[in-house]
């Protein structure tokens, strides 16, 4: 299993190989951090999880979303750490170092995205690809002082990512600015199909009975 290298333990140590990616596009000269649930082409897939390493094989093609990213530009700078099989919010994996939140160093990045968050947080990469199903980006991007959302489910294809829960999983990406996070979210979202009008709020009645106050609602 891998350790960790650079000063925010958000990279694994892991030999470099080449990952080709565009000399143009919308993301050209952007650097990429890719979360170590997604297959990269030459490399394997550890998950967070010494043995899923071990037996794992590299990978023969990259993760479709993340191909689509380096198709367009984006220079692949390493794969990141996460939560163990992606399953936690805090960020503390006990087989690696814990990963420094830049923007906060005596608190927790957040997670299972933490290495993602970390390196965007650092200066260290431009975009980094997460993934969130209870939270996995939304929490980092918080602690982290990063942009960050859960993306609508189904919409960006989960194509040679590690499955937590298939019917929450979602792919999800970082970056430190709107202009970026929008540049990716044009690139992986395209036209949306939604032909329905949003034209009323919706709220579920148990849900709101929650809410303890007007200031809280």
């Amino acid at each position: 299993m891998p350790g960790t290298h650079g000063p925010l333990n958000a990279f694994l140590d892991l030999r470099q190989m080449p990952v080709a990616n565009a000399e143009f596009g919308p993301l050209a000269g952007l650097r990429l951090a890719v979360k170590d649930i997604y297959d990269v082409a030459g490399y394997r897939t550890g998950c967070g999880n010494p043995r899923k390493f071990e037996q794992a094989h590299a990978a023969a093609r990259t993760a479709e979303a993340v191909q689509l990213i380096l198709d367009a530009g984006a220079r692949f700078v390493g794969k990141t750490q996460t939560d163990e099989l992606a399953f936690s919010l805090f960020g503390q994996n006990s087989h690696f170092p814990f990963p420094v939140n830049a923007a906060a160093p005596d608190r927790v990045t957040g997670g299972s995205s933490s290495g993602s968050a970390a390196a965007v947080a650092g200066g260290l990469a431009d975009i980094a690809v997460g993934s969130d199903t209870g939270g996995s980006i939304r929490a980092p991007a918080s602690f982290c002082g990063l942009i960050g959302l859960r993306t609508s489910h189904g919409r960006i294809s989960l194509e040679g990512a590690m499955k937590l829960a298939p019917s929450f999983d979602t792919f999800g990406w970082f970056a430190g600015d709107i202009e970026t996070y929008e540049l990716v979210g044009k690139l992986l979202l395209g036209r949306d199909p939604h032909q329905h009008p949003l034209n009323r709020p919706l709220s579920i009645g148990w849900l709101d009975a929650f809410v303890s106050g007007p200031t809280e609602a």
